[in-house]
């Protein structure tokens, strides 16, 4: 570990070290308003909204609330004359069946639903399942041409399920040349690996939890893949069944299965890895019930005087998991973090703007919807843009920011992608304080937010906050206070806002560094640029 944090001080000190004599003494044309972040913070995370779930009472009194504050502090309506974009989506409410059942000739056992299993589908139907459907292992389920991976070349998927890990084969292989080593690429991703299955034609897929790739314990998987599910209707391919079963019973299953005894994480790892039938075969059903409705992104608009065509976009999340299993008696997962936290800061960003000379480009802010189902707002904005992306200047995305004061990082997810990079730099060192990237990169956060989205068409996106290290609180505290969340409140109730004792200050220094970077950006004529490499520059200049 320590060999890791001097790498990350040497890194930055390189980053930094160069720049240093070009730093700018400028003035703040206005400060992020502290009491403005908390006011919004602890209303959204109040119970009165009930977690802020799509289709709900709570989304109805959310997106009102962002309308009418938005409203008071003069913004326009950002989608014509509305100030919601709607957003179509299905909710499906699922209900598996008590028991998983794995069954071959060396034996037949049960998986209990939750404790076990959990089951979900997207398919729009009433009644669907896995009737003995052959299980194949599928090592990481990837197929990826510019890798020379395929694990599911050389079987028809008909009729059959995939089992397979979660994150890549780079996930602590110590080979940085393997995929991306040890930074996780959107391979690794669940959704990607279900979208995967579905294109290879398979009914179902299984992944095996296991919590360090993944990054979350099961009780995330518990909590985030039970109750109702909300999706966009599609023509794309799509299972019948898309699963988690735990750790120890992938264990069961491989001890009478024809991998009884071998290491299938190693076997996974081998560019020459080929699908392993199981001899098993699964049953598993989902009795689901239906309701198509209208969620909402909320859409605000500053409008720029001299480019008024040419758009900087705010983003972040409105939604969290509504009203779910109680855990220590409470069920309203107020999502205070995850992400009040984000959704206050637009408003308190729009008000340090309102409060700062006219800028030349025009200023969107966009709360967005179902991010905590898939990205789905965002999705949706994406294939149906209010603002033209081309004309689109950059995303600065805004979610889940904690913090217990003052950080001397700035975090970059997804660094080295895009020039946005050095505008964080810039109003960085303004803090004094140096950037980094994401130390947890094998993580995936880079595909886990909206921001995702909008650098998916062509957008360069900046999705940064302080993590690492504090002002006041070194490396070893920060790292304790994060592992805390993470374990303790993230997708749970208890992620609720306490005014007494939550520490503002490092989210307010983060959300002045945004509003910074977007002030910058509101009053120069370019427009950022994606690097050589990255995956995401074709879109732009198409």
């Amino acid at each position: 570990m320590l060999y890791m944090k001097n790498y990350l001080k040497f890194l930055a000190f390189i980053l930094f070290t160069s720049c240093a004599d070009d730093k700018k003494n400028t003035t703040d044309p206005a400060e992020v308003n502290l009491t403005t972040l908390g006011n919004h913070i602890e209303r959204l995370s109040s119970d009165a909204f009930l977690g802020r779930k799509p289709f709900t009472e709570g989304e109805v009194k959310t997106v009102n609330y962002l309308k009418e504050e938005f409203e008071k502090l003069g913004l326009l309506p950002g989608n014509g004359n509305s100030y919601f974009q709607n957003v179509p989506m299905v909710e499906i409410t699922g209900t598996p069946s008590e028991n998983m059942v794995i069954s071959g000739k060396n034996g037949k056992f049960q998986l209990d639903v939750l404790k076990d299993f959990v089951a979900t589908t997207n398919k729009i139907s009433t009644n669907v399942g896995l009737d003995n459907s052959d299980l194949v292992f599928a090592g990481y389920g990837i197929v990826a041409p510019e890798y020379g991976w395929n694990d599911y070349e050389g079987i028809d998927w008909k009729g059959k399920t995939a089992v397979v890990l979660i994150n890549d084969p780079g996930f602590k292989s110590g080979d940085s040349t393997l995929f991306k080593g040890n930074e996780m690429t959107y391979y690794g991703r669940w959704t990607y690996k279900y979208e995967e299955a579905a294109r290879q034609g398979a009914d179902g897929l299984i992944i095996i939890h296991d919590t360090e790739p993944a990054s979350y314990g099961w009780n995330v998987i518990e909590s985030g893949w039970t109750g109702a599910r909300l999706i966009i209707e599609s023509d794309l391919p799509l299972l019948d069944v898309e699963s988690w079963i735990s750790g120890d019973s992938a264990e069961k299953m491989f001890d009478v299965s024809t991998m009884k005894g071998l290491d299938y994480k190693t076997l996974s790892s081998n560019k020459d890895f080929k699908p392993i039938p199981l001899d098993l075969k699964v049953s598993v059903s989902i009795q689901n019930k239906i309701k198509k409705d209208v969620s909402k992104n909320v859409v605000a608009l500053i409008p720029g005087t001299d480019r008024k065509d040419e758009v900087i976009i705010y983003s972040a999340h409105w939604d969290h998991f509504g009203v779910g299993k109680a855990i220590d008696g409470d069920s309203i997962y107020n999502g205070a973090v995850d992400n009040a936290s984000g959704t206050a800061g637009l408003l308190a960003i729009a008000e340090a703007f309102q409060k700062s000379n006219p800028t030349n480009r025009s200023i969107a802010f966009i709360a967005l919807t179902g991010e905590e189902q898939g990205l789905l707002g965002s999705s949706y904005y994406a294939e149906n843009p209010i603002f033209d992306p081309k004309k689109t200047v950059a995303n600065i995305n805004i979610d889940a920011l904690d913090s217990p004061g003052k950080m001397k990082d700035l975090t970059i997810t997804g660094y080295g992608h895009s020039e946005m990079d050095e505008y964080a730099k810039a109003a960085a060192m303004e803090q004094n304080r140096y950037i980094i990237p994401d130390p947890e990169a094998e993580k995936g956060y880079f595909f886990r937010s909206d921001h995702f989205n909008f650098a998916k068409i062509g957008i360069p996106a900046l999705y940064a906050s302080g993590a690492y290290e504090g002002f006041e609180k070194n490396i070893e505290e920060i790292k304790a206070y994060n592992d805390y969340y993470r374990i303790h409140k993230y997708h749970q109730p208890s992620d609720e806002y306490h005014p007494e004792t939550t520490e503002l200050s490092g989210i307010q220094l983060d959300l002045q560094l945004l509003f910074k970077v977007g002030l910058k950006l509101s009053n120069e004529d370019y427009f950022p640029k994606w690097y050589e490499g990255s995956e995401f520059k074709a879109a732009r200049e198409q």
